[in-house]
């Protein structure tokens, strides 16, 4: 890995941990604990949204110049990059391992319907010339993980709008495990985050080889979505046939990660213990 040289009194850190997805999972809540860890270096942003980068030359990246935060205290010796597009975002592992094959790399994972949901909401409460639900679901209703990113296409719309994309954590995983050994990924489930938020603290710094916090910080939901916003709720026709988009997937996941997800509300669905119209008249409480 390059590093470069010091452009601060205490000179430049290279990133050396990265929490890779999944976005509208906690991964604000967890980046912000681990934050205040005393040999955790906050970086200048939270997701430093470098290996999703179209624009950056491939062939030649310049890490010191590009991929670097101030250090700033002197005992830090971590600084994690928060960015949950890249467990998704085509060729971006693969870039991380070109970067540093070591890398360790944390991913923390939601029933893919609610995530899919708290996504649309968080565009729709930023600005409401995002699309509505229905649009949302159709602008690429992809029913498996993009290869590439298409020709000709905004990076920032193709980021927002593969809502649909970003739940097929079983190819992911899959995609992730090809590239890096197991043993370097820590995976979390975020129910099992909130219900124990300690000792997933606790794990966490363990797996990044840094000492416990003597005192976990409270959790704080970071980044909450909004209470309502004005659009189209999901019908229970929507819900049943995403669950079906997911299902196959949804089962390599389960076989790959050991998460527990009978609590899912997707697991539900497909295995007819949830009504998708009690979800869908869920989620309508949000929109108005």
């Amino acid at each position: 890995m390059n590093t470069s040289g010091p452009a601060t009194p205490l000179g430049e850190m290279a990133y050396n941990y990265a929490i890779v997805g999944v976005q509208k999972g906690g991964t604000s809540t967890l980046a912000v604990t681990l934050n205040q860890h005393r040999l955790v270096c906050q970086a200048p942003d939270k997701e430093r949204h470098y290996f999703d980068d179209e624009t950056v030359d491939w062939s030649a990246p310049d890490y010191a110049r590009d991929y670097t935060a101030p250090r700033r205290a002197a005992v830090h010796r971590m600084v994690g990059d928060a960015s949950p597009t890249y467990l998704y975002w085509p060729h971006a592992l693969e870039r991380m391992r070109a970067y540093d094959p070591a890398m360790p790399l944390i991913a923390v994972f939601r029933d893919p319907l609610e995530r899919l949901f708290s996504h649309w909401v968080m565009l729709r409460s930023r600005n409401l010339a995002w699309p509505d639900w229905p649009d949302f679901l159709t602008e690429w209703p992809h029913t498996s993980l993009p290869d590439e990113v298409p020709d000709g296409v905004r990076t920032m719309r193709w980021r927002h709008m593969t809502g649909i994309a970003r739940g097929f954590y079983g190819e992911q995983l899959q995609r992730g495990f090809e590239l890096f050994p197991r043993q370097q990924w820590l995976l979390i489930e975020l129910r099992s985050m909130l219900a124990d938020f300690e000792q997933t603290i606790h794990r966490t710094t363990d797996f990044l080889d840094l000492p416990r916090f003597e005192r976990v910080p409270p959790l704080k939901n970071w980044h909450a979505g909004a209470e309502q916003i004005p659009g189209t709720a999901p019908t229970a026709d929507d819900l049943a046939r995403l669950a079906e988009v997911y299902a196959k997937d949804l089962a390599l996941f389960e076989e790959l990660s050991d998460i527990d997800t009978s609590a899912w509300p997707t697991r539900l669905v497909l295995d007819g213990d949830l009504d998708p119209g009690e979800l869908a008249a869920r989620f309508a409480r949000k929109v108005r």
